[in-house]
């Protein structure tokens, strides 16, 4: 899909597009889609970011809680929005072992205690045994580290999925 494209969309059809660049947050694309044109992915992407970087912590906090936990119950379930489906997918934690999976249902409700939010991280650029790894790393951040490094994985699952609609190049994370 090019820019013209993008810029072309109607209010409907751009938030039914790219509702989901960030996790349940459809509201972010609505207020995007206000600040067209849009010269390329760099320049949609910036006011993704914008939006979320201008919101207060309890803002910037409910982002965060829209994100399921990796490899817990919505995956089980099979609610996990298709983007997220596939990005645990291509991480590997759609068949973890009965122990791995048990280790990060331990591991995602310490976090989800010591944070008030899931943990969250860009799966397509881990792997089954990182994940836990950098789980445990990150219970020992101070909160307000906390929330800029998940705000971080958040724009880089945004850039992924930016990338993914818009056939772009992805090496620059």
């Amino acid at each position: 899909m090019n820019m013209e494209k993008v810029n072309s969309m109607d209010f409907g059809e751009f938030v039914d597009v790219f509702g989901n660049v960030i996790e349940r947050c459809p509201l972010i694309a609505a207020a995007v889609w206000s600040q067209r044109p849009f010269f390329d992915l760099e320049d949609l992407e910036k006011h993704f970011f914008a939006f979320i970087d201008a919101l207060p912590q309890s803002g910037q906090e409910g982002i965060l809680r829209c994100h399921p936990d990796l490899a817990g119950r919505e995956q089980q379930r099979g609610t996990l929005t298709a983007e997220s489906q596939r990005e645990q997918s291509s991480a590997g934690l759609t068949s973890l072992s009965a122990e791995e999976r048990q280790q990060l249902e331990k591991l995602n409700a310490q976090y989800r205690a010591r944070f008030g939010f899931p943990f969250v991280l860009a799966a397509r650029l881990s792997d089954r045994a990182a994940v836990p790894r950098e789980l445990e790393r990150r219970l020992h951040c101070q909160p307000a580290q906390e929330l800029r490094t998940a705000l971080g994985e958040v724009k880089k699952i945004g850039h992924l999925r930016l990338v993914d609609l818009l056939g772009a190049d992805s090496s620059r994370l």
